[in-house]
């Protein structure tokens, strides 16, 4: 099966405005997360799909492939899906534009996990780290999304019964401390969709669940559809904040040295 990765990108952002256009490094960061989707030796194209001229601008001055969409977008499942409309691919990888450091064979294996499930998505996961028992980035912070998963496809991989921000499972016999963080699964934002699938979700009106939880892959699993979850060791850190932008550029100025 051939597949594309589709990077959305937006300048506005809550906590990092204009995050895919900070240069610090001596590149844009949708420059870094565009060179590194182009290491995926199994994906045949790499496009970044957004609405705002100065990171289009940014993109063709790099040389990199960009295509317009319409401003009206919610969602990034929303933009990649209009600009894949035009992409010659069967599966559709969606790569957020803040994840400069995700592993192209974390990706690889993505790729590879949709088209031997044809599961309706698939997408990745990695245990919480072993330090990782309270406060930010535990399973007990709402903004590290836990995937809660079930019945297993492979050693590596499993099916997703449900996401959630809540800290679940609840350990019980314990009062809810958490003494073994890698027994809870962090979910790491990145997916493969069919092409068919992608405009099928992209279509969908929003469920109940995912309105509540603020996570859109809940409208998959509403629906009926399999996600099918690829097992990782560790997650790249991503770019939410200014101290995740310092910390990036101090990692590429030792990459460098």
């Amino acid at each position: 099966m051939k597949a594309a990765i589709v990077i959305p990108a937006r300048y506005a952002s809550t906590r990092l405005p204009g995050k895919p256009l900070l240069a610090r490094t001596g590149k844009p960061l949708i420059q870094h997360v565009y060179e590194n989707a182009l290491n995926v030796k199994s994906a045949s194209s790499v496009t970044v799909a957004t609405d705002d001229k100065r990171i289009f601008d940014a993109v063709t001055a790099f040389g990199g492939s960009v295509v317009m969409t319409s401003s009206a977008h919610e969602t990034g499942s929303a933009r990649i899906a209009e600009a894949a409309e035009k992409i010659d691919a069967d599966i559709i990888v969606n790569l957020q534009g803040d994840e400069p450091e995700i592993e192209p064979g974390h990706i690889g294996r993505l790729i590879k996990l949709q088209a031997k499930t044809e599961a309706f998505a698939s997408t990745l996961a990695c245990p919480f780290p072993a330090d990782a028992k309270s406060g930010p980035g535990s399973p007990e912070d709402p903004s590290a999304v836990k995937a809660i998963l079930g019945a297993r496809i492979a050693d590596d991989a499993r099916w997703a019964r449900y996401f959630t921000r809540h800290q679940a499972v609840w350990p019980r016999d314990e009062d809810g401390a958490i003494s073994k963080p890698g027994d809870y699964y962090l979910h790491i934002g990145v997916y493969a969709f069919s092409k068919a699938s992608l405009m099928e979700f992209a279509a969908a009106p929003a469920g109940a669940l995912e309105k509540i939880e603020r996570l859109e892959q809940l409208r998959i699993l509403e629906r009926g559809g399999q996600i099918a979850v690829g097992l990782i060791p560790h997650a790249a850190p991503g770019i939410d904040t200014p101290e995740d932008y310092e910390a990036f550029v101090g990692r590429m100025g030792k990459g460098a040295a």
